[in-house]
């Protein structure tokens, strides 16, 4: 099932970085899944920028630390 949203990630400066994000997560874990998990396919953009993205193995590493956090929050809710 395909997910969509924002999150926003906390600047040290005050504010927030807007990350928009695509998920495709499965029921169950598979080998293709982000750490075997059931993420199977992951975009995350900032500003219209790809800073992630994992398409059943890693296309694009995180960019930047908001890319990071972003990812472990998905990561903590559909893997």
């Amino acid at each position: 099932m395909w997910h969509e949203g924002t999150i926003g990630v906390p600047k040290k400066e005050g504010g927030y970085t807007v990350v928009h994000y695509w998920v495709k997560a499965y029921d169950e874990p598979s080998q293709y899944g982000i750490e075997k998990g059931r993420i199977s396919k992951a975009t995350l953009k900032i500003s219209g920028e790809v800073v992630y993205n994992y398409d059943r193995g890693l296309d694009v590493p995180p960019q930047n630390e908001a890319a990071e956090m972003a990812l472990a929050i998905l990561m903590h809710e559909y893997n």
